[in-house]
């Protein structure tokens, strides 16, 4: 099975690491505790736009094509997995 390819989400990642980078040197030098939560803010609003990103990669090309596919157990664990991601996202 062939995973589909996220290196458009990369640079959105490389951008992240830069935030968080930056929020470690606020803490360090002493920054106002709200400038430094709206920035931990920032970082995770990102994060989860990329974490949309790969799930909808996801669903469009691993999940769709078990749906597609002749194998009841690849299509039953895909949407077991599903489910899992599911919870997983409500608990976060």
């Amino acid at each position: 099975m062939t995973h589909p390819c996220h290196t458009e989400n990369l640079t959105a990642l490389k951008r992240i690491e830069g935030q968080v980078r930056g929020i470690q040197k606020m803490i360090e030098s002493g920054q106002y505790c709200v400038d430094i939560l709206t920035q931990i803010s920032a970082a995770n609003s990102a994060l989860m736009r990329v974490q949309d990103k790969v799930l909808e990669r996801h669903l469009n090309g691993c999940v769709k094509n078990a749906m597609q596919g002749k194998s009841d157990r690849e299509r039953q664990e895909k949407i077991d997995e599903i489910f899992v991601l599911l919870k997983r996202y409500r608990k976060g």
